[in-house]
């Protein structure tokens, strides 16, 4: 949840008339969504509607009304996961938990896969990791990954994001709105050092804990070096840049 802006804008982007929304959120810090909730700017920027729903999070956990429902679970969300029904999926889940290596404990191989085992058939979960451990782990958990493109104005990089959809009778192509098919080079970087997972067997464990034992498991692991992988990476783009310059300048001739 954090400050609420992942939340305000899926539910301001809604069509007119919406379709009926059932919204959860989990959350351990009170403290972010009262503070956006305290700047002008932030409240000016969503629609009368968002805003009161974002008021009752804050003061109710939550809203009920006739055309959506919305509940907060407020706690660590490793044990709150298990709160929800049982027979409830979701078509949408983001994922915007603090990174990987500060974060550990929602990135664990077992808490993705909580996440991704409460999808919908065809239902997608976006996050902004890139990281192949994060990305290796919702591929074992089922996901179809994909690769968020950039959007105009962000800083160079070869991805945006994580796309991850439960799979059944329809087929995906190579892109779509906002995402493409995984390249070459990320297929690859699920194979090295970076994708051993982080994990977190008992739901309990301190962040310290998870990453020693990643990086105990790392150095075990026999997978090719990252660094390795991104050299001869960096290599390939680079000999490509020059063949490309080389054939412009032959055909400028």
């Amino acid at each position: 949840m954090g400050l609420g802006y992942n939340t305000a804008a899926v539910l301001d982007a809604m069509p007119t008339p919406a379709p009926k929304v059932l919204w959860w959120g989990l959350e351990i810090d009170r403290r972010p969504l009262e503070l956006a909730l305290a700047q002008t700017g932030f409240c000016s920027a969503w629609s009368a509607s968002v805003h009161q729903r974002l008021i009752l999070i804050r003061d109710c956990d939550g809203w009920d009304q006739p055309e959506s429902r919305g509940t907060m679970l407020w706690g660590d969300a490793r044990q709150t996961l298990h709160q929800l029904p049982q027979d409830e999926q979701f078509d949408l889940i983001l994922h915007d938990a603090f990174s990987p290596g500060r974060c550990p404990q929602l990135w664990s191989e077992e808490f993705l896969h909580g996440l991704a085992i409460r999808l919908a058939p065809g239902g997608r979960l976006l996050t902004y990791s890139r990281a192949a451990a994060i990305r290796a782990s919702l591929q074992r958990a089922g996901l179809k990954l994909f690769s968020l493109l950039q959007v105009p104005g962000e800083r160079g990089g070869w991805s945006s994001g994580t796309m991850g959809i439960k799979q059944f009778n329809i087929s995906f192509g190579e892109k779509g709105p906002g995402w493409r098919a995984l390249s070459a080079m990320e297929h690859e970087h699920l194979h090295t050092r970076a994708a051993v997972p982080y994990r977190d067997p008992t739901g309990e464990d301190q962040a310290e804990v998870i990453r020693r034992r990643r990086s105990t498991e790392q150095q075990l692991c026999g997978l090719e070096a990252t660094n390795t992988w991104h050299h001869r990476w960096t290599a390939k783009q680079s000999k490509a840049k020059v063949d490309s310059c080389q054939e412009e300048t032959s055909e400028k001739n």
